[in-house]
């Protein structure tokens, strides 16, 4: 019997071969094995992967069935051929790295630094060193808190890799558990700011709706009609450039109420108004003289900064807020689009 089949289950590797870059399970579920939940059913016929990995993997976006993502684990199982993608396994613990960081704040309970546009906020396939945690595992030694998990060590949020800004990870775990709750409870500020492509209109409002994986692309993040979760963005634009009856561009400051993946970008793209160099939300043209403005200031990434964080201290009360200026690309950017 052919090693890739086993019972109802088959495995396809990559090419036939195992690459590295992960596997795709194809996992038949015949009639008298669904009407429970999709996560239960899944694990009862894999063997080897866990209900709790399964869940975690739907929620990621790795399971499809004809054709459509899934991420709800609770769903009932329906009769058919489910596809289940399987990331390639990480390195079991990650190494300190003497990556340089930019230190708002540190104590004995949290530090503040601001991230680099281009460093990930954790170890994640694909991405395995130069890492936030890597230089934060570095710089703190073993005082990081270990709620966030081997790969997550110290880690209550984060921002996109191309992001830059403002970001706070927990060196013990009871400020872990405290800067949770107040994530949690939407009790944060968080301020970013973005380049658009055109302006949102009206020039101030909020976006409000559910984000979820997007059923046609399970990289990306979109706004959904059911079965995402409820997002939140409240956004003034500050300066347009270019025509005042139609911008160019614009500059546009964003209120975080939730913290969803890619929020800000999925809703500004939502509005007509996508952040700069985002290649995965921005799409349509952008304007001549924007684009050459992006290729004169070295803009390779989403033009998006988190330039507040304000929250009050887990372990000692005192209410904290950091702020920080737009990074260079941006600013010689936004300096650029002021002269159009």
């Amino acid at each position: 019997m052919d090693p890739r089949f086993r019972g109802d289950e088959r495995i396809i590797m990559d090419d036939e071969e195992d690459s590295g870059s992960g596997e795709e399970r194809i996992i038949h579920i015949a009639p008298n094995q669904a009407g429970e939940r999709l996560d239960k059913t899944l694990a009862d016929l894999l063997a080897d992967v866990s209900r709790a990995r399964l869940q975690a993997l739907i929620a990621t976006g790795a399971l499809t069935r004809d054709g459509k993502t899934i991420t709800d684990a609770s769903q009932k199982a329906q009769p058919g051929d489910y596809r289940l993608l399987i990331p390639p396994p990480t390195p079991a613990e990650p190494k300190p790295e003497a990556i340089p960081l930019t230190v708002l704040y540190e104590d004995a309970h949290l530090i503040v630094v601001d991230k680099a546009a281009g460093m990930a906020a954790h170890p994640a396939p694909g991405t395995y060193s130069g890492t936030l945690v890597n230089a934060l595992l570095h710089h703190c030694g073993k005082s990081l808190s270990g709620v966030g998990g081997v790969a997550r060590p110290g880690i209550v949020h984060r921002l996109d890799k191309d992001t830059s800004g403002v970001m706070v990870a927990a060196k013990t775990d009871a400020a872990h558990a405290g800067l949770s709750a107040l994530f949690a409870a939407h009790d944060i500020e968080r301020v970013y700011i973005a380049l658009t492509r055109g302006a949102p209109t009206p020039v101030k409002g909020t976006i409000a709706g559910q984000i979820g994986r997007s059923p046609n692309d399970r990289k990306k993040m979109a706004t959904l009609r059911a079965g995402g979760r409820e997002a939140i963005t409240h956004y003034t634009v500050k300066t347009t450039y270019g025509p005042p009856a139609k911008p160019l561009a614009a500059t546009v400051s964003c209120q975080l109420e939730t913290g969803r993946t890619h929020q800000i970008r999925v809703h500004l793209a939502s509005k007509g108004a996508p952040v700069l160099g985002d290649s995965t939300y921005g799409s349509g043209p952008v304007a001549a003289p924007v684009r050459e403005a992006i290729a004169e200031a070295g803009l390779q990434r989403q033009a998006l900064h988190a330039a507040v964080l304000g929250f009050v201290h887990p372990i000692t009360g005192e209410r904290l807020r950091f702020e920080t200026p737009l990074p260079a690309d941006m600013a010689r950017l936004q300096r650029l689009l002021a002269a159009l």
